[in-house]
């Protein structure tokens, strides 16, 4: 592939989290998280993407989010499971996405606030639509994602190089 063409990354909030008695990183998805993981796994289906590689934080919630979302889609693209994206902040993002294999094209990152939404805006130079708009007047709700796209090296993502493209949230 060249680096020339338009690489997408998809920013994927974990869907709601229960709070039972176990240390954060181990909290599961509550039942409303268990509902809207799959709504949104299909709504990536239908947006084309299809993925060369997931990067996925190692918490509960992220690991059942995926597994729920990634169901829905008609390939299931490579899975790496990733501790620095838990309680990660945006340049910790941005450091795990320069070290993707430039013969990857699109990845989706699943991981968590407020790293995820923070990066978002981080990495947003321009947006189509009205995608910053919805963005800005939703915030990033659990289960929601966002679509940017970029050209060049993975090692040369850095803020203000992408545009948003697209943003769903379970209540769109």
């Amino acid at each position: 592939m060249s680096v020339a063409e338009p690489r997408r990354i998809v920013l994927f909030r974990h869907a709601k989290a229960d709070w039972p008695e176990v240390s954060d990183h181990e909290r599961p998805l509550a039942e409303r998280g268990r509902r809207d993981a799959p709504v949104a796994g299909r709504r990536l289906a239908d947006s084309g993407v299809t993925f060369d590689l997931a990067l996925c934080s190692t918490a509960a919630r992220t690991r059942e989010t995926w597994k729920l979302a990634v169901a829905e889609l008609p390939e299931r693209p490579r899975t790496v499971y990733e501790e620095r994206i838990y309680d990660a902040s945006p340049g910790e993002l941005i450091a795990v996405l320069n070290e993707t294999p430039d013969d990857v094209r699109d990845v989706v990152l699943i991981g968590h606030n407020p790293g995820v939404q923070a990066l978002s805006e981080i990495l947003t130079a321009k947006a189509e639509g009205d995608a910053r708009e919805r963005l800005d007047r939703r915030g990033f709700p659990t289960a929601a994602f966002c679509v940017l796209t970029y050209a060049g090296p993975w090692k040369s993502l850095e803020p203000g190089t992408a545009t948003l493209t697209d943003y769903w949230a379970p209540s769109e």
